[in-house]
C-alpha cells in the first residue's frame, strides 16, 4: 500500500521535536464472528476505497484525524520522511508505504 493510493493524505502534526507528533495504538474489539478485520481506507470514510486490513492486536502509528477517522501508518510500512513521530517542523504530508485511514472506534491508544 503506498501514498499514491491515498485519496486524502495522512498528515503529521506540527512539532517541536520534544513531544511526539504521533502515537502508538493497537487494534482491539473486533468481533471474532464478524468480518474479523478493520478496513484501511484511502480516505476518512466508508465511501473511500479499501486498500488494506488490520486485525486485533495489530499496532499502528496514529497521526492526523478527521472526525472519527484517523490517519495511520502500519508497523510494516516505510515512511519516506525522516524523524517520523518526532517532527520538529511544520505539519507535513506523509508519503511511503503502509499509510491509510481507519475508524477510531477500534483503536486503543497505547503510548505517545
Amino acid at each position: 500500500m503506498s501514498a499514491q493510493q491515498l485519496d486524502v493524505p495522512v498528515v503529521e502534526h506540527e512539532g517541536d521535536g520534544q513531544a511526539a507528533s504521533c502515537g502508538l495504538s493497537e487494534v482491539r474489539g473486533l468481533k471474532a464472528g464478524g468480518d474479523g478485520f478493520l478496513a484501511i481506507r484511502s480516505g476518512p470514510g466508508t465511501t473511500y476505497r479499501k486498500i488494506g486490513e488490520l486485525h486485533n492486536g495489530d499496532r499502528v502509528n496514529q497521526f492526523s484525524a478527521q472526525g472519527d477517522w484517523v490517519g495511520i501508518a502500519t508497523s510494516d510500512g516505510i515512511i519516506d520522511q525522516p524523524g517520523v513521530c518526532a517532527n520538529d517542523g511544520p505539519a507535513r504530508k506523509l508519503t511511503g508505504t503502509g499509510l491509510g485511514w481507519v475508524h477510531s472506534d477500534w483503536l486503543l491508544w497505547i503510548a505517545p
